[in-house]
Formats: C-alpha cells, sequence, structure tokens
C-alpha cells in the first residue's frame, strides 16, 4: 500500500474508531513513517538503527547477502510489510530449506496478526499506527513474501481483469525493468523487478516482480506465483482494500477500549456501512494515489482540516529532548514499539524452528542480550512492569 491508504484512510478508520482528531493525526502518522523509517532517516537523529522499519533501495542495493544480511533483510520486512500467515504451514514433499521460505508467506488473519494488535495495547497511539500499517499490508501483499526467494516470490502471467460496460476484460500487463519510467494505468504498462533466478537475490524480495501493482487499490489481476507452481490466482484490491479497512476499524476500536482482545477475521462493517459507496469509488478509481480522495473524506469526516505528512515533523522533538527522556518523544515512543514489534515477530519465527531470521530470545523472561539497541526496549518494559504494579 501507498501514503493514500497507510496515511490518509488509516486518520478515516481512526476517526470512525472513535479517537479525537489529534490521535488519527498521530496514528496516521505512525502508519505511514513504517514505509520510512530506514536506516538513512534513523541516522539523522541518531536514533537506534535496530529500530527500522524499512529499508530503501540504495540500502538494499548495499545490503549482503550471506546468512546474516538475509536475516537482517527478512527481519525488517517480514515484521512490517509481509507478516507471515502461517508460520507452521506444511506441504508434502518438501524439504526444510523451501518450507522456511514458504511459511513466510504473507496473507491475512494469521495468529501473528492478532499478536501484532494485541502487542499495540501497550504501546499507545503510535505502536497502533504501527499495528495499522503492518493489517493493511497483509491484505495488499499477501501471498509473497518478505525475505529474497525465488522459489517462493517470482511471479509471471499478469492480466488486469478490467471492468467494462460489456463485461470484465482481460488485459495483459507490460512491465519493463526501468526503474524511472512511471507506470501507466491506460497502457496497462508497469515497472517491476529484472527477472533473477539467484534464489537470495534482493530482485527476488516481496512483491518486486509484480511492480506496484498490490499496492494500488484500484487493480484487479490474474498473476501465476513460484509458489503455487504457477497456477492462476486472482487478486481483487478493492474488495480487499475494503475489508482491510473494515478491519482496521475493528482492531483500533480494540485498542482503544483497552480490553478487548483482537480477534481473526472480524470487520466493522457496520460502522463503515454509511460510507461504503464513497469509498468504493475512491478505490476503485482509476488512479495512480489516491491521496486527495481520502484526505477529502477524511475532512469531511472529522470537519478538520488534516495537514500532509511531513516527515520531518516529530525530528526536532526527539533531538532537542534529554538524554533518558527521548523515549518520551513521539519518534522515542514509536522507536520502541517499533524494536517490540521486530523481537516479536522474530522471536515467534525462531520458536517455529525457522531461522531464516535469525536467532532471538524473549526480553520479557530472559532479560538483555545482544543488540544495544534494544536495552532500550527492555527498559520500557520493565518501566511499563512497575506501573502496572503501581
Amino acid at each position: 500500500m501507498q501514503e493514500d491508504f497507510h496515511y490518509y484512510a488509516t486518520y478515516c478508520a481512526a476517526w470512525l474508531a472513535g479517537y479525537e482528531v489529534s490521535d488519527c493525526s498521530r496514528i496516521a502518522y505512525a502508519a505511514q513513517l513504517v514505509d520510512l523509517c530506514s536506516k538513512t532517516f534513523i541516522n539523522r537523529f541518531h536514533g537506534p538503527r535496530a529500530a527500522t522499519t524499512t529499508q530503501l533501495k540504495t540500502e538494499l542495493a548495499d545490503a549482503p547477502t550471506d546468512i546474516t544480511g538475509i536475516q537482517d533483510i527478512t527481519r525488517v520486512w517480514a515484521s512490517f510489510h509481509f507478516l507471515p500467515g502461517n508460520l507452521y504451514a506444511h506441504l508434502p514433499k518438501r524439504n526444510r530449506y523451501y518450507m522456511n521460505r514458504y511459511r513466510l508467506i504473507c496473507d491475512v488473519n494469521g495468529t501473528l496478526l492478532a499478536d501484532t494488535v494485541n502487542l499495540a495495547r501497550k504501546g499507545g497511539v503510535e505502536a497502533c499506527g504501527i499495528a495499522m500499517h503492518i493489517l493493511a499490508d497483509t491484505w495488499a501483499h499477501r501471498y509473497f513474501a518478505g525475505t529474497p526467494s525465488f522459489v517462493i516470490n517470482d511471479a509471471g502471467g499478469f492480466y488486469e481483469l478490467r471492468e467494462t460496460e460489456n463485461g470484465v476484460e482481460r488485459i495483459k500487463v507490460n512491465f519493463n525493468h526501468n526503474p524511472i519510467t512511471a507506470d501507466n494505468i491506460e497502457k496497462c504498462s508497469f515497472t517491476n523487478c529484472l527477472k533473477q533466478d539467484s534464489e537470495t537475490s534482493v530482485m527476488n524480495l516481496g512483491h518486486g516482480r509484480a511492480g506496484s501493482l498490490p499496492d494500488y487499490s484500484f487493480f484487479k489481476y490474474e498473476f501465476q506465483p513460484a509458489w503455487g507452481d504457477y497456477r492462476i490466482l486472482v487478486k481483487d484490491n478493492p474488495s480487499d482494500y475494503y475489508r482491510a479497512f473494515c478491519q482496521m476499524v475493528y482492531a483500533m476500536k480494540c485498542l482503544r477500549s483497552g480490553e478487548q482482545e483482537f480477534e481473526t477475521d472480524t470487520y466493522d462493517e457496520e460502522t463503515v456501512s454509511p460510507y461504503r459507496e464513497e469509498i468504493m469509488a475512491i478505490l476503485k478509481k482509476r488512479q495512480l494515489i489516491a491521496n486527495e480522495d481520502w484526505k477529502a473524506l477524511g475532512e469531511k469526516l472529522t470537519g478538520t482540516a488534516l495537514e500532509d505528512f511531513d516527515l520531518l515533523k516529530y525530528g526536532d522533538e526527539y533531538m532537542e529532548a534529554e538524554k533518558g527522556h527521548k523515549e518520551k518523544t513521539f519518534l522515542g515512543r514509536f522507536f520502541v514499539a517499533a524494536l517490540a514489534q521486530k523481537s516479536m515477530v522474530t522471536n515467534k519465527i525462531f520458536r517455529s524452528g525457522n531461522l531464516i531470521a535469525g536467532f532471538s530470545i524473549d526480553y520479557g523472561t530472559n532479560g538483555f542480550r545482544g543488540i544495544e539497541d534494544f536495552r532500550m526496549l527492555l527498559e520500557e518494559m520493565k518501566k511499563g512492569a512497575m506501573d502496572d504494579q503501581s
């Protein structure tokens, strides 16, 4: 998904879930920041590098693809953008090497999604925003895995299924590999990653072979994924994105209540239904990004002007905070929540017997070991425990 959904649509969903306008803005900001919190961004503010939630193309280009490099990439992309749907999936006559990758395929309504939303309960609006980004991406990025893998993420046979007055027209998608070429909706011409049969090439990370098609809300298409033995699979983005929106409203109501446990495959369609036609019109509109339409809806719902996303908005607050107080700023809380999410997902992958994301420990029971950045997380966890007892 793009800024249109992660920032503007999340703002709308937060309002429908009952949050005040100020909290809606912070939730939406955190949701969008997940796509931008790279090591380059964190270095600018001297934050904890382990709290990265994405990797820039330039960073990936320099990233090693040895064992530790793959583990680092997987921790980021599986934790925040391609949440695994079933870490214990089983296929007959497949070896462990293959299954370790297959089990990272992103899908909706997995147990890790419930873990993600419920984990955000103690993290404030920043953690809520991170969880909403991850939830939304399970719908957009389903069927791809957040680890470089040719045998999983290679795909072909892309056709748009375009609704016309005469029914559904099947139109072949034309791909090129020039990263500076703009996608052309009318010509059905898009940019994707060059095919690389090297298993661990970063070109085989996530939905690179599908280009930006999974991130366009209007796009309904069929394709042939490698993990499915190149059999045809249909992806209906407008329908999926609407369900994602309804699920976000439900999830944020759970978080706002402070008590209600989030359950998978549950959607607050009742709250959203008065706006269904308007939302579906936005989702089906043939455009590369729907910022203005979602912004207009957000301002209509709240009666308040919605400022555009500003990446550096909270930077000064973090930089000017004294040592020991940075964790109380917006970015500080975002970093802690990101560390918690990455730690949780990595630990779940490790405990499933899969080492593709590396070794992991449970900081809540075993204390601090390893990456210095995670000491911040442990200290916040201890403070939270003390607050609960007081």
